[in-house]
Formats: C-alpha cells, sequence, structure tokens
C-alpha cells in the first residue's frame, strides 16, 4: 500500500476544515464557535442612509446622522456576540440642532445581526437582534449576547441602534 505524503494529507484535511459550516453552532468545535466578524471600525449612519428611504436589509437608518469613534465587533458561529462601541452619538454638525451635537439620546443600544438565508429555496434576509443593553449619553455601551443565528449565515452585516428597525452605526468602513 502507497503512502500518501504528509503535505497532501495536510491539503485535505485543511479543505475538509473550510468545507464545514460557518454558523448555525454545526461544524465547530468548542463553546466559542469560529470567528465570522471580527472587526475593529463602523460606519455612522449618514448621508442617503438617514432615515427610512434607503434602509439596508430592512432596517431604516437613524433619523439624523451619526458619528462613531471607536468599534470592537466579535461575532461567532455559535451565535456569540460582542460589540464594544464609544462615542456613537449624533453628528457635531447640521443638520443636527446644536444642542443635540455630540450627545446620544438612545438610553439602550441593541446589536442586530442580519444574514442572507434561504426559506423553502428563496433567498432571504434574516435580522436577528441581541437585548437592550444601556448606553451613555455619551455614547458608549458594551453589548454581550448569544443570539440564535439560521443555519446559512450569508454575507452577515452587524448593525447597532436603538432597537431591531434602526440603525446608528453598521459594520463596514466609514
Amino acid at each position: 500500500m502507497k503512502r500518501l505524503p504528509a503535505a497532501v494529507l495536510a491539503s485535505v484535511a485543511t479543505a475538509a476544515l473550510l468545507a464545514l459550516p460557518a454558523s448555525g453552532g454545526h461544524g465547530h468545535s468548542g463553546s466559542k464557535g469560529r470567528t465570522v466578524i471580527e472587526a475593529d471600525t463602523m460606519a455612522a449612519v449618514d448621508g442617503a442612509f438617514v432615515g427610512s428611504a434607503n434602509p439596508i436589509r430592512g432596517i431604516n437608518g437613524g433619523g439624523l446622522p451619526w458619528q462613531i469613534d471607536e468599534a470592537e465587533v466579535e461575532l461567532s458561529s455559535n451565535g456569540r456576540i460582542e460589540v464594544e462601541v464609544d462615542d456613537l452619538v449624533l453628528l457635531e454638525a447640521a443638520p443636527v440642532p446644536p444642542d443635540r451635537q455630540g450627545t446620544n439620546p438612545a438610553p439602550n443600544f441593541v446589536a442586530v445581526v442580519s444574514c442572507l438565508t434561504t426559506v423553502d429555496g428563496v433567498a432571504t434576509t434574516v435580522n436577528v437582534a441581541t437585548d437592550p443593553f444601556p448606553a451613555s449619553t455619551r455614547g458608549d455601551s458594551r453589548i454581550r449576547d448569544r443570539i440564535d443565528l439560521p443555519d446559512e449565515c450569508i454575507a452577515p452585516i452587524v448593525f447597532v441602534g436603538p432597537n431591531a428597525t434602526t440603525w446608528f452605526a453598521a459594520t463596514g468602513v466609514g
């Protein structure tokens, strides 16, 4: 019997691992799951995304422009999510009224994970929100939760806002 070289075996093992599903708690070991998203930046709602004219995956932008200083996001395949935002506040410029600039009027933030998936063979958007977590008037908040992701979560986006239907910041480059 011929033996396969170690490099070939390693390549086959790596390919098998990469073929495992990335979400829904399948195909990973340990309690953390595999990292699906890890980001150290978010884009604040601004421009054409302010309000309900141009929702992203069914989620409307906040009614005024926002800004964010820092963010860290980590989403695991088992639904564990951690989001930390610093200075997620209303834009310090017009059209925000001067007395509201640089403030956060929302007492709580939620994180919403938006996935593209298939339901009965049809492409569908599924949005899953965390519980609300306290947010300071300076726009600082730390969200740590576990959510039920669909088994197939393609092109996930993480949003932060006051509720599951409005976003102030989203993963991406602003």
